[in-house]
């Protein structure tokens, strides 16, 4: 029995046909997001605290694990943080403030401590001094993997009563938007 042969165009058809899909597929492949990355459908929610100063809100991102602790509350979920903290101040943070007193703590409270910059921006609340910087995470206390992590941390004057929002995640991860949503979303009241 002899099998029908296929002609030449027919094979170079289906040749060129698997080229192109394989090409489209890979073209088209996507990109892994890098670890700490907030899903651009990420959902906020407002939170206030209970206790303590209560003359704010802010927003935070949806099922997120929270603690607290006195009158700081964290939100975390994998690699992530959003960490607010209230306390008494009776002048407001400046950029010189924090470059003398802030940044000379964190030295010795994070790990790995690099790269402080402090400079005064511009958020829906008014004015706030931001301080960026890096460090090492606290090991994981399942793995005991460290992460290298981008902070930004704002703090927010009024009425002798500071609120600091910190929010960090792994340096590579781009949560830009995320992060302006939290910062964005704060309002005293």
């Amino acid at each position: 029995m002899t099998r029908p042969r296929k002609s030449a165009a027919l094979v170079t058809g289906l040749v060129l046909a698997s080229v192109l899909t394989a090409g489209a597929t890979s073209a088209t492949a996507t990109e892994p997001n890098p670890p700490g990355d907030i899903p651009d459908n990420q959902a906020y929610v407002a939170f206030q605290p209970s206790s303590g100063f209560t003359g704010f809100t802010v927003k935070v991102p949806e099922g997120w694990a929270r603690t607290g602790q006195g009158t700081t509350t964290l939100f975390t979920d994998k690699l992530n943080r959003v960490q607010i903290s209230a306390v008494p101040a009776s002048a407001a943070p400046t950029v010189a403030s924090v470059t003398r007193t802030v940044v000379p703590q964190l030295r010795t409270r994070v790990a790995k401590f690099t790269s402080p910059k402090v400079t005064e921006v511009q958020r829906k609340a008014g004015p706030v001094v931001l301080l960026t910087y890096q460090g090492d995470s606290a090991p994981d206390p399942v793995t005991g993997k460290v992460v290298r992590d981008a902070f930004e941390r704002y703090a927010f004057h009024r009425q002798g009563h500071e609120v600091d929002l910190t929010l960090s995640g792994p340096v590579n991860a781009d949560n830009v938007d995320p992060w302006r949503i939290v910062s964005d979303s704060f309002a005293w009241r």
